[in-house]
């Protein structure tokens, strides 16, 4: 599926503003992560456009949440590896399946360091990527008080995908700068 097609199709079903930015954002780190790692960048970045595709129809109730996504991507021909991913980012919905592929895993990983770099960057005057360092980000993966929804456990799946926690908080925040306009950011 062709990129411009994968966000009209995410636009049909995700209505919020913000989780439209933070599929976008997924995207950007996605298709960093798959250089880095020598994936397949295309289709790394639609599962990052795509990941959350399901959130509005199922009101974000996570036992529910992925279900939606894999008829809705099945049922417009992406393929099997990619609607893996997205299912499997959300693996508490499935029954005990556990990640153990990279892609699985810095899929979950990515889309949720968007997350802890997009608070970062709120706290700041200027509101802008521009101004946090990826030092910052890393800093404030130990305060759990701060964005306190993230989940520290999935950002460090980094690790199992082979990257440095420090590695990847500079390679996420590099690809999110790149499109901080499209962000707000």
């Amino acid at each position: 599926m062709e990129r411009e097609k994968a966000l009209e199709l995410l636009k049909t079903y995700v209505k919020n503003e913000n989780l439209v930015r933070h599929c976008l954002a997924s995207e950007a780190v996605m298709r960093a992560l798959a250089a880095r790692l020598g994936a397949d960048a295309a289709l790394w970045g639609l599962a990052g456009l795509l990941h959350d595709i399901d959130v509005e129809l199922t009101a974000g109730d996570l036992a529910r949440h992925t279900h939606e996504a894999v008829k809705i991507l099945s049922e417009n021909g992406l393929p099997a590896d990619l609607i893996e991913a997205v299912k499997m980012h959300n693996e508490a919905a499935h029954g005990g399946k556990k990640r153990s592929e990279v892609f699985h895993r810095a899929l979950a990983a990515g889309e949720t360091v968007t997350g802890l770099i997009t608070a970062t960057a709120l706290v700041y005057p200027d509101r802008k990527l521009s101004s946090v360092k990826a030092s910052s980000v890393t800093k404030r993966m130990k305060d759990k008080r701060f964005a306190a929804s993230v989940d520290r456990g999935i950002i460090l799946e980094c690790e199992a995908a082979g990257l440095k926690l420090e590695e990847f908080v500079e390679l996420s925040l590099g690809a999110m700068r790149e499109i901080a306009p499209e962000l707000g950011l």
